[in-house]
């Protein structure tokens, strides 16, 4: 049976093609209720087809499209998700709490860019201590290489990575290793090529925008269902453990039950139906805890959320920098905040908004479910020049990054390389093939860019295929001396927080911060973190700190030679130490 949404259309045919492109068979669809269309034809697996609308000779894909080979603007493929050999049938996924997330971008994480390439790096990641795998966007986008953030077909598989069969090798294989798999989604947008569902239908809300384009619009059952299926798609056919939820402050939902507390009652009932945990994780701007409350409080029940203003505090004492929205962040009292409450705008005045930003969350809720980060995609590809923490910083200074990414209360990710200061950028990338669109694209970030002072020389050309290859991670720099000792330091930091209960406490009262100044600078301060019965001393001054410490305490880890007196424990600059 073929079935499409098409209430825009007076007439729907599906014209059945062989691999060269020729007509083998055409057929008028009938018309159902709700705007449907079906026909009674059975699809063979990898046969294309696709629609005529009206009296359209151009064929368009399909809304629901498991499989575009030639790209988002020819035919579909037909995909039988069934037909594949799962050998995971004892897998039963891991619970977020106590994980540790991986984020990377399938098309640069090995120099092939492919699922099946990347199957092959999955020890690493077990070795390093990875409880949980996030793929950026993997659907159908326009071009052979993007961020995935362009997808116009969200129930495809980009054809350049493997398409559908590659994925579910790949899923299988992260089972097969003890790794849980986390796909990014995006269901705020469209990208701006290859997007043919407004003629089938009211998908967007048209004239209501938001950052990327026009809104979904929520407005309309059939829509809220096209993406409630497609998340259930992922993990139920896909044996996905989770779904990172793109951007949702950008969801216009008017409705009385939000999209995404609809979204977690179904995903809760399939987990029960499973018998497997599945994460929901969010990416909000809007620091309302209403995400992650429980259903039962008044919430939408959703697993987790990121939480940029851990990052944006990190970030400044890390490296000074207090431009744009880093601005507020250069208060003394920021890491502690984010680190003792989750977030820092609970309230209080955004200099970067120009208004009272946020909510607090309650004391109750866990601290894993918060997203906790130095680096991510956003926060390096939304940089002119994509430059990582390794371009600014010592040595010294990315251990410390380190051991705060992994003792924070939160759940920590990390971005592709980190783990051994990769020096690869990760610049942004497109491949319109459109020279119209790729040039709009490139002029738009440039100019983006000098609104904020930045050179509009530092900005690459997205459209550049350099852009795309410089962005490739480099595995042989994990085995030079500096890499790997910063790469051991986090395979040790992973242990020790598996090994400490301490270090994956979720309950926020036990945490407490000291903060020292020393010249006023927020680069230059000294922060003592005790989560229980064990402390996190680190010394971003210039000058040797020195910390009080029980005369039984022992030297968990340690980034630099620290001496000690009974009572005391003295870090030189730009160190770290974990004590119990």
């Amino acid at each position: 049976m073929i079935e499409v949404w098409a209430p825009r259309a007076s007439r729907v045919r599906v014209r059945r093609l062989d691999h060269a492109g020729a007509t083998v068979e055409e057929r008028d669809l009938t018309a159902a209720v709700d705007g449907r269309w079906t026909a009674d034809i059975a699809l063979a697996d990898g046969e294309r087809y696709g629609f005529l609308l009206d009296d359209s000779e151009e064929v368009r894909p399909d809304p629901r499209s498991r499989r575009q080979p030639d790209g988002v603007h020819a035919a579909s493929a037909a995909f039988d998700p069934a037909a594949f050999a799962w050998t995971d049938a004892s897998w039963t996924g891991r619970q977020l709490a106590g994980g540790l997330i991986y984020e990377l971008h399938v098309g640069t994480f090995t120099p092939e860019g492919t699922l099946d390439a990347a199957i092959d790096r999955l020890a690493h990641l077990v070795d390093l201590g990875v409880t949980h795998v996030e793929l950026l966007p993997v659907n159908a986008f326009n071009g052979r290489w993007n961020w995935g953030y362009d997808g116009v077909l969200w129930y495809a598989v980009q054809e350049e990575y493997g398409g559908p069969a590659a994925y579910q090798r790949f899923v299988d294989a992260a089972h097969a290793h003890g790794l849980a798999v986390v796909q990014d989604v995006v269901y705020n947008h469209l990208g701006p090529s290859g997007n043919y569902l407004p003629l089938f239908g009211p998908y967007l809300r048209e004239g209501e925008a938001n950052t990327w384009g026009d809104s979904l619009n929520l407005d309309e059952p059939a829509v809220r269902e096209y993406i409630l299926d497609n998340a259930l798609m992922w993990l139920r056919d896909f044996h996905v453990d989770g779904l990172r939820l793109d951007a949702v402050h950008a969801l216009h939902d008017r409705r009385p039950v939000h999209l995404l507390r609809e979204l977690s009652e179904r995903v809760d009932a399939l987990s029960a139906q499973q018998n497997r945990p599945l994460t929901l994780i969010a990416e909000s701007d809007l620091n309302d805890p209403t995400l992650i409350l429980p259903r039962e409080a008044g919430g939408y029940g959703l697993t987790a959320q990121w939480s940029d203003d851990w990052h944006h505090a990190v970030h400044v004492a890390l490296t000074g920098e207090t431009t744009g929205y880093y601005a507020d962040f250069a208060a003394e009292e920021a890491v502690a905040k984010v680190t003792e409450g989750g977030f820092f705008h609970d309230g209080t005045f955004s200099s970067f908004r120009d208004r009272p930003h946020g909510s607090p969350i309650p004391a109750e809720v866990p601290s894993w479910r918060l997203v906790t980060f130095a680096q991510d995609h956003d926060q390096i590809g939304n940089r002119a020049a994509g430059d990582r923490l390794s371009a600014s910083l010592s040595p010294d200074r990315l251990a410390v990054a380190a051991v705060l990414t992994l003792t924070a209360p939160g759940t920590p990710m990390l971005f592709m390389g980190e783990e051994w200061g990769a020096t690869t950028p990760w610049q942004f990338f497109t491949s319109h093939p459109e020279p119209e669109l790729g040039r709009a694209v490139a002029q738009g970030r440039t100019a983006e860019f000098a609104r904020m002072g930045w050179d509009p020389d530092a900005v690459p050309d997205p459209q550049d295929p350099d852009t795309f290859r410089r962005s490739h991670l480099d595995w042989t720099e994990a085995e030079a001396p500096v890499n790997a000792r910063l790469l051991a330091l986090y395979r040790d930091l992973a242990r020790l927080r598996r090994a400490r209960p301490e270090l994956t406490d979720p309950g926020s009262a036990r945490t407490k911060v000291v903060v020292s100044e020393t010249d006023g600078r927020p680069e230059h301060r000294v922060y003592r973190i005790d989560r229980g019965g064990v402390s996190v001393l680190v010394n971003l001054s210039p000058a040797p700190a020195s910390f009080a410490v029980p005369a039984a305490s022992h030297i968990l880890l340690a980034t630099a030679a620290a001496s000690r007196t009974p009572t005391s424990l003295t870090l030189p600059p730009d160190a770290a130490a974990i004590i119990d």
